[in-house]
């Protein structure tokens, strides 16, 4: 199983999971990050660094958020690889606690 980004992200775009990760699977979108699911080893170590709990592996993905799985696996192939961390945008906590975002990525 590979891990994925779900939506509590968007807006938010935290890059702490990003700083862990071995083998540099993380792609960035204006405002969303995505998993590529053919470079992730499964390790875990993004998902306790998030801190708005976006990132859970695909067999733990709600109903809800299903969509997330092959929305990784889409935007992984056109956006960008990010290996560093970098600053939060200026607004991301107040898009902390926000649901009910996906209307809300920006391809």
């Amino acid at each position: 199983m590979t891990f994925v980004v779900t939506e509590p992200c968007i807006k938010c775009k935290y890059t702490d999971c990003v700083e862990v990760c071995p083998v540099d699977c993380f792609y960035e979108g204006p405002n969303f990050l995505v998993i590529n699911p053919d470079e992730c080893i499964d390790c875990g170590l993004c998902a306790p660094e998030c801190p708005v709990e976006a990132i859970m592996e695909e067999d733990e993905v709600a109903g809800d958020q299903q969509s997330f799985i092959q929305l990784n696996a889409e935007l992984a192939q056109q956006w960008p690889n990010i290996a560093e961390k970098k600053p939060s945008p200026p607004d991301a906590k107040q898009w902390d606690s926000v649901t009910d975002k996906k209307h809300l990525l920006e391809r």
